[in-house]
């Protein structure tokens, strides 16, 4: 029951939170919406710490996605084995994780020395950075287990239980019933991360402006130099 719950029920729960409260959050409380950036107060250790955090984490996620939602027939199509895949994915997210990992480190150190950004800082702007310095942690912990059976057994098992949920499917939460705690307990936090994702800072990532990348006009920004 247990497992069913959190496998096969919860992910929906947390997905429901996730689009209903990111909506409701943007239709009521746009003055909200923003990532509250502490820049002005400390620039040096916030970039540093940003661009680390920035990229490992959207490596990060590009490869769960890709990794966890492409069907197994596709890797097979392409000629890639699942030993192969399993390898990439340990070398490519270990990297990444641990490039994330110096960044959440820097912001946290950067947020709880600096006592003016300390006192400017919510409840929930520290606790998201350890909810993500904790989730992290688990999944770098998931390379050593993976390092165990690289024929890609409990990789496919995770890639049909997240093909299950997103596709409505049932019997998802069977895929993970006997795959390690360590698995599990990334799974959990992960699909907790999406039900607090509204009420956090994080909802700035829907804002994400990537169409400026293909704008036709630029922005110029000139330097005050000083006489």
């Amino acid at each position: 029951m247990i497992n069913t719950f959190f496998f096969g029920l919860y992910p929906y729960i947390c997905l429901t939170v996730f689009l209903v409260g990111s909506l409701y959050r943007f239709e009521r409380g746009q003055y909200t919406w923003r990532s509250q950036s502490s820049q002005l107060l400390r620039r040096g250790q916030l970039r540093w710490g940003s661009n680390l955090f920035h990229l490992g984490i959207l490596t990060i996620l590009g490869g769960h996605i890709v990794g966890l939602l492409t069907p197994v027939v596709v890797w097979e199509a392409l000629g890639i084995s699942h030993t192969f895949k399993q390898l990439m994915a340990m070398s490519v997210g270990g990297v990444a994780g641990v490039f994330c990992y110096i960044g959440l480190v820097l912001l946290l150190h950067r947020r709880l020395s600096d006592s003016r950004i300390r006192k400017t800082s919510s409840f929930g702007d520290i606790a998201v950075l350890f909810l993500l310095l904790v989730q992290l942690t688990l999944g770098l912990c998931t390379i050593a287990v993976s390092a165990q059976h690289l024929d890609g057994s409990e990789m496919v098992k995770l890639m049909n239980w997240a093909q299950h949920v997103v596709t409505f499917r049932g019997g998802a939460a069977d895929f993970v019933a006997d795959v390690s705690i360590v698995f599990k307990m990334h799974l959990v936090l992960g699909m907790s991360i999406f039900l607090v994702f509204p009420f956090t800072r994080f909802v700035h990532v829907w804002s994400a402006p990537i169409w400026y990348v293909g704008r036709q006009g630029y922005q110029i920004v000139r330097a005050r130099r000083s006489r």
